[in-house]
């Protein structure tokens, strides 16, 4: 049963991380940091504002 219940909780722990964003921030830094060794990866506020700057630049699938 415990097994179980920790199956559960990391399943929704990943499920509520790929939800909010906070799973695409923790790939960024891992490929920045394998990418450009010895550079501080950029803050939370600092990629957010360059993923919705581009997301302007480059809409995808919008209706209009």
């Amino acid at each position: 049963m415990t097994k179980i219940l920790i199956r559960a909780l990391r399943f929704l722990h990943w499920y509520l991380g790929e939800i909010s964003g906070d799973a695409a921030y923790d790939r960024h830094v891992d490929r920045h940091r394998r990418e450009h060794p010895g550079a501080p990866a950029p803050s939370r506020r600092e990629y957010e504002r360059d993923r919705a700057r581009h997301r302007e630049h480059h809409p995808a699938s919008r209706c209009c």
